[in-house]
Protein backbone atom coordinates (compact mmCIF):
# COMPACT_ATOMS: atom_id res chain seq x y z
CA UNK A 1 0.00 0.00 0.00
CA UNK A 2 2.85 2.40 0.80
CA UNK A 3 4.33 1.85 -2.68
CA UNK A 4 0.93 2.58 -4.26
CA UNK A 5 0.59 5.73 -2.19
CA UNK A 6 4.11 6.82 -3.16
CA UNK A 7 3.22 6.31 -6.83
CA UNK A 8 0.00 8.26 -6.39
CA UNK A 9 1.91 11.07 -4.72
CA UNK A 10 4.35 11.25 -7.62
CA UNK A 11 1.54 11.36 -10.20
CA UNK A 12 -0.23 14.14 -8.27
CA UNK A 13 3.01 16.14 -8.04
CA UNK A 14 3.66 15.89 -11.78
CA UNK A 15 0.16 16.95 -12.84
CA UNK A 16 -0.17 19.62 -10.14
CA UNK A 17 3.19 21.14 -11.08
CA UNK A 18 2.16 21.28 -14.73
CA UNK A 19 -1.18 22.87 -13.80
CA UNK A 20 0.49 25.52 -11.65
CA UNK A 21 2.92 26.46 -14.44
CA UNK A 22 0.14 26.73 -17.03
CA UNK A 23 -2.04 28.83 -14.76
CA UNK A 24 0.77 31.12 -13.61
CA UNK A 25 2.11 31.73 -17.12
CA UNK A 26 -1.28 32.65 -18.56
CA UNK A 27 -2.28 34.77 -15.56
CA UNK A 28 0.99 36.70 -15.69
CA UNK A 29 0.72 37.32 -19.42
CA UNK A 30 -2.90 38.45 -19.03
CA UNK A 31 -1.74 40.95 -16.38
CA UNK A 32 0.94 42.29 -18.71
CA UNK A 33 4.01 40.91 -16.93
CA UNK A 34 6.83 40.40 -19.50
CA UNK A 35 7.27 36.83 -20.69
CA UNK A 36 10.97 37.08 -19.86
CA UNK A 37 10.30 37.68 -16.18
CA UNK A 38 7.61 34.99 -16.13
CA UNK A 39 9.97 32.42 -17.60
CA UNK A 40 12.79 33.18 -15.19
CA UNK A 41 10.67 33.35 -12.05
CA UNK A 42 7.19 31.82 -12.05
CA UNK A 43 7.88 29.03 -14.53
CA UNK A 44 11.27 28.24 -13.00
CA UNK A 45 9.83 27.98 -9.50
CA UNK A 46 6.74 26.17 -10.76
CA UNK A 47 8.71 23.35 -12.36
CA UNK A 48 10.80 23.05 -9.17
CA UNK A 49 7.73 23.05 -6.94
CA UNK A 50 7.71 19.24 -6.38
CA UNK A 51 11.27 19.31 -5.04
CA UNK A 52 10.53 22.41 -2.97
CA UNK A 53 7.35 21.01 -1.41
CA UNK A 54 8.85 17.58 -0.72
CA UNK A 55 12.05 18.92 0.84
CA UNK A 56 10.28 21.52 2.97
CA UNK A 57 7.69 19.04 4.25
CA UNK A 58 10.42 16.50 5.00
CA UNK A 59 12.18 19.06 7.22
CA UNK A 60 8.93 19.96 9.00
CA UNK A 61 8.17 16.25 9.53
CA UNK A 62 11.59 15.68 11.09
CA UNK A 63 12.78 13.61 8.11
CA UNK A 64 15.70 15.78 6.91
CA UNK A 65 17.36 12.79 5.27
CA UNK A 66 14.63 12.82 2.62
CA UNK A 67 15.15 16.57 2.08
CA UNK A 68 18.89 16.42 1.43
CA UNK A 69 18.63 13.06 -0.36
CA UNK A 70 15.91 14.44 -2.64
CA UNK A 71 18.11 17.30 -3.86
CA UNK A 72 21.41 15.43 -4.16
CA UNK A 73 19.68 12.44 -5.77
CA UNK A 74 17.75 14.68 -8.17
CA UNK A 75 20.95 16.37 -9.35
CA UNK A 76 22.58 12.99 -9.97
CA UNK A 77 19.47 11.70 -11.75
CA UNK A 78 19.23 14.87 -13.86
CA UNK A 79 22.65 14.30 -15.42
CA UNK A 80 22.71 10.52 -15.71
CA UNK A 81 19.04 9.65 -16.26
CA UNK A 82 17.25 12.79 -17.47
CA UNK A 83 19.95 13.40 -20.10
CA UNK A 84 20.97 9.77 -20.54
CA UNK A 85 17.61 8.25 -21.52
CA UNK A 86 16.65 10.82 -24.19
CA UNK A 87 20.18 10.71 -25.63
CA UNK A 88 20.02 6.91 -25.71
CA UNK A 89 16.92 6.99 -27.93
CA UNK A 90 17.37 10.15 -29.97
CA UNK A 91 20.86 11.56 -29.39
CA UNK A 92 21.38 15.21 -28.43
CA UNK A 93 23.09 17.68 -30.76
CA UNK A 94 24.59 19.70 -27.92
CA UNK A 95 27.46 20.91 -30.14
CA UNK A 96 25.18 23.80 -31.16
CA UNK A 97 24.40 24.86 -27.57
CA UNK A 98 26.23 27.66 -25.79
CA UNK A 99 25.71 26.83 -22.11
CA UNK A 100 29.27 27.52 -20.96
CA UNK A 101 28.40 30.31 -18.54
CA UNK A 102 25.49 28.41 -16.96
CA UNK A 103 27.60 25.25 -16.74
CA UNK A 104 30.40 27.08 -14.92
CA UNK A 105 27.79 28.49 -12.54
CA UNK A 106 26.52 24.97 -11.87
CA UNK A 107 30.03 23.68 -11.12
CA UNK A 108 30.77 26.60 -8.79
CA UNK A 109 27.45 26.11 -6.97
CA UNK A 110 28.07 22.37 -6.64
CA UNK A 111 31.57 22.88 -5.20
CA UNK A 112 30.23 25.53 -2.81
CA UNK A 113 27.52 23.17 -1.60
CA UNK A 114 30.02 20.35 -1.01
CA UNK A 115 32.11 22.72 1.11
CA UNK A 116 29.07 23.91 3.11
CA UNK A 117 27.95 20.31 3.68
CA UNK A 118 31.40 19.38 5.00
CA UNK A 119 31.34 22.31 7.44
CA UNK A 120 28.24 21.02 9.21
CA UNK A 121 24.45 20.96 9.13
CA UNK A 122 22.50 23.39 6.95
CA UNK A 123 20.94 26.11 9.10
CA UNK A 124 18.85 29.20 8.43
CA UNK A 125 22.09 31.14 7.95
CA UNK A 126 23.15 28.70 5.24
CA UNK A 127 19.69 29.02 3.71
CA UNK A 128 19.93 32.79 3.47
CA UNK A 129 23.36 32.52 1.86
CA UNK A 130 22.13 30.01 -0.74
CA UNK A 131 19.07 32.12 -1.55
CA UNK A 132 21.18 35.29 -1.89
CA UNK A 133 23.42 33.52 -4.40
CA UNK A 134 20.36 32.28 -6.29
CA UNK A 135 19.03 35.82 -6.57
CA UNK A 136 22.39 36.90 -8.00
CA UNK A 137 22.21 34.05 -10.53
CA UNK A 138 18.68 35.12 -11.54
CA UNK A 139 19.75 38.74 -11.96
CA UNK A 140 22.58 37.63 -14.23
CA UNK A 141 20.18 35.45 -16.25
CA UNK A 142 17.78 38.39 -16.63
CA UNK A 143 20.57 40.51 -18.07
CA UNK A 144 21.60 37.77 -20.49
CA UNK A 145 17.99 37.15 -21.54
CA UNK A 146 17.41 40.85 -22.18
CA UNK A 147 20.46 41.01 -24.41
CA UNK A 148 19.32 37.89 -26.26
CA UNK A 149 15.81 39.28 -26.68
CA UNK A 150 17.07 42.59 -28.07
CA UNK A 151 19.15 40.69 -30.60
CA UNK A 152 16.71 37.92 -31.57
CA UNK A 153 13.28 39.23 -30.63
CA UNK A 154 10.73 37.89 -28.10
CA UNK A 155 10.45 34.20 -27.28
CA UNK A 156 7.07 32.48 -27.08
CA UNK A 157 6.58 30.78 -23.72
CA UNK A 158 5.42 27.18 -23.79
CA UNK A 159 1.98 26.91 -22.24
CA UNK A 160 0.99 30.51 -23.05
CA UNK A 161 -2.48 30.77 -24.59
CA UNK A 162 -3.80 34.31 -25.16
CA UNK A 163 -7.31 32.89 -25.63
CA UNK A 164 -7.44 30.93 -22.34
CA UNK A 165 -10.46 31.93 -20.26
CA UNK A 166 -10.17 33.35 -16.73
CA UNK A 167 -12.11 30.35 -15.45
CA UNK A 168 -9.58 27.93 -16.93
CA UNK A 169 -6.67 29.96 -15.56
CA UNK A 170 -8.26 29.86 -12.11
CA UNK A 171 -8.80 26.11 -12.39
CA UNK A 172 -5.12 25.48 -13.22
CA UNK A 173 -3.95 27.69 -10.36
CA UNK A 174 -6.25 26.10 -7.79
CA UNK A 175 -5.43 22.58 -8.98
CA UNK A 176 -1.72 23.30 -8.72
CA UNK A 177 -1.85 25.02 -5.35
CA UNK A 178 -3.98 22.27 -3.82
CA UNK A 179 -2.36 19.34 -5.60
CA UNK A 180 1.29 20.16 -4.84
CA UNK A 181 1.11 20.13 -1.03
CA UNK A 182 -1.31 17.17 -1.15
CA UNK A 183 1.01 15.15 -3.39
CA UNK A 184 4.05 16.10 -1.33
CA UNK A 185 2.30 15.02 1.87
CA UNK A 186 1.42 11.60 0.42
CA UNK A 187 4.89 11.07 -1.07
CA UNK A 188 6.89 12.00 2.04
CA UNK A 189 4.67 9.99 4.41
CA UNK A 190 4.71 6.87 2.22
CA UNK A 191 8.44 7.14 1.48
CA UNK A 192 9.19 7.42 5.19
CA UNK A 193 7.00 4.39 5.91
CA UNK A 194 8.78 2.37 3.20
CA UNK A 195 12.17 3.30 4.62
CA UNK A 196 11.20 2.23 8.11
CA UNK A 197 9.46 -1.01 7.11
CA UNK A 198 12.42 -2.21 5.03
CA UNK A 199 15.03 -0.79 7.43
CA UNK A 200 16.30 1.47 4.65
CA UNK A 201 17.52 4.88 5.70
CA UNK A 202 15.37 7.89 4.84
CA UNK A 203 18.38 9.34 3.05
CA UNK A 204 18.57 6.39 0.61
CA UNK A 205 14.82 6.67 -0.09
CA UNK A 206 15.32 10.37 -0.75
CA UNK A 207 18.25 9.67 -3.05
CA UNK A 208 16.31 7.14 -5.14
CA UNK A 209 12.50 6.96 -5.03
CA UNK A 210 11.80 10.57 -4.09
CA UNK A 211 14.61 12.00 -6.24
CA UNK A 212 13.49 10.21 -9.40
CA UNK A 213 9.85 11.06 -8.70
CA UNK A 214 10.45 14.79 -8.35
CA UNK A 215 12.66 14.69 -11.48
CA UNK A 216 9.84 13.31 -13.65
CA UNK A 217 8.82 16.78 -14.96
CA UNK A 218 12.41 17.43 -16.05
CA UNK A 219 12.60 13.97 -17.65
CA UNK A 220 9.38 14.53 -19.59
CA UNK A 221 10.58 17.95 -20.77
CA UNK A 222 13.94 16.57 -21.88
CA UNK A 223 12.43 13.61 -23.76
CA UNK A 224 10.13 15.95 -25.71
CA UNK A 225 13.00 18.37 -26.37
CA UNK A 226 15.24 15.54 -27.61
CA UNK A 227 12.48 14.18 -29.86
CA UNK A 228 12.03 17.61 -31.45
CA UNK A 229 15.81 18.09 -31.70
CA UNK A 230 15.88 20.98 -29.21
CA UNK A 231 19.09 19.97 -27.47
CA UNK A 232 19.56 23.43 -25.98
CA UNK A 233 16.29 23.03 -24.07
CA UNK A 234 17.30 19.61 -22.79
CA UNK A 235 20.77 20.63 -21.61
CA UNK A 236 19.65 24.01 -20.27
CA UNK A 237 16.80 22.33 -18.40
CA UNK A 238 19.20 20.04 -16.53
CA UNK A 239 21.79 22.71 -15.75
CA UNK A 240 19.16 25.20 -14.55
CA UNK A 241 17.38 22.58 -12.47
CA UNK A 242 20.60 21.52 -10.73
CA UNK A 243 21.42 25.12 -9.82
CA UNK A 244 17.90 25.75 -8.52
CA UNK A 245 17.87 22.53 -6.48
CA UNK A 246 21.03 23.39 -4.54
CA UNK A 247 20.40 27.10 -4.07
CA UNK A 248 16.63 27.64 -3.99
CA UNK A 249 15.21 24.31 -2.80
CA UNK A 250 17.68 23.63 0.00
CA UNK A 251 17.88 27.36 0.72
CA UNK A 252 14.16 27.53 1.46
CA UNK A 253 13.99 24.14 3.20
CA UNK A 254 16.80 25.02 5.61
CA UNK A 255 14.85 28.08 6.76
CA UNK A 256 12.27 25.72 8.29
CA UNK A 257 14.71 23.66 10.33
CA UNK A 258 18.27 22.44 10.61
CA UNK A 259 19.26 19.85 7.99
CA UNK A 260 22.04 17.50 9.17
CA UNK A 261 24.19 15.91 6.48
CA UNK A 262 24.11 12.12 6.57
CA UNK A 263 27.65 10.60 6.80
CA UNK A 264 26.87 8.42 3.79
CA UNK A 265 26.09 11.48 1.68
CA UNK A 266 29.28 13.17 2.87
CA UNK A 267 31.48 10.22 1.99
CA UNK A 268 29.84 9.08 -1.26
CA UNK A 269 26.83 10.84 -2.78
CA UNK A 270 28.17 14.41 -2.73
CA UNK A 271 31.23 13.26 -4.65
CA UNK A 272 29.09 11.34 -7.11
CA UNK A 273 27.06 14.52 -7.66
CA UNK A 274 30.23 16.54 -8.26
CA UNK A 275 31.68 13.81 -10.49
CA UNK A 276 28.64 13.51 -12.77
CA UNK A 277 28.53 17.32 -13.02
CA UNK A 278 32.10 17.26 -14.34
CA UNK A 279 31.09 14.55 -16.84
CA UNK A 280 29.05 17.22 -18.63
CA UNK A 281 32.18 19.30 -19.32
CA UNK A 282 32.81 18.13 -22.92
CA UNK A 283 29.13 18.54 -23.82
CA UNK A 284 28.39 21.85 -22.11
CA UNK A 285 31.74 23.60 -22.41
CA UNK A 286 33.48 22.02 -25.40
CA UNK A 287 30.22 21.67 -27.36
CA UNK A 288 30.39 17.93 -28.05
CA UNK A 289 27.26 15.98 -29.01
CA UNK A 290 25.73 13.55 -26.52
CA UNK A 291 25.53 10.55 -28.83
CA UNK A 292 23.41 7.46 -28.29
CA UNK A 293 26.51 5.67 -27.01
CA UNK A 294 27.04 8.35 -24.40
CA UNK A 295 23.35 8.19 -23.55
CA UNK A 296 23.70 4.48 -22.89
CA UNK A 297 26.77 5.05 -20.71
CA UNK A 298 25.04 7.75 -18.68
CA UNK A 299 21.94 5.59 -18.16
CA UNK A 300 24.07 2.60 -17.18
CA UNK A 301 25.95 4.84 -14.77
CA UNK A 302 22.72 5.74 -13.01
CA UNK A 303 21.72 2.08 -12.74
CA UNK A 304 25.12 1.31 -11.21
CA UNK A 305 24.70 4.17 -8.73
CA UNK A 306 21.31 2.91 -7.55
CA UNK A 307 22.68 -0.63 -7.15
CA UNK A 308 25.57 0.74 -5.11
CA UNK A 309 23.12 2.49 -2.78
CA UNK A 310 20.91 -0.55 -2.23
CA UNK A 311 23.54 -3.28 -1.95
Amino acid sequence: MDFLLAGAGLVILVFAGDALVRGAVNLSLRLGIPALIVGLTIVAFGTSAPELLVSTKAVLDNAPGIAIGNVVGSNIANVLLVLGLPALFFGLNTSHCDTRQSYLQMICVTVLFVVLAMLGPLTWITGLLLLAIYVAVLVNEVRNARAHREENGPTVLEGADPHMSWLKIAFFLVAGLIGLPFGADILVDSATAIARSYHISETVIGLTLVAVGTSLPELATTVVAAYHRHAEVALGNVIGSNIANLLAILGVASLFGEIPIDPGILSFDLWVMLGVSLVLFPFAFLRKDISRLWGGLLTAGYAAYVVALLV
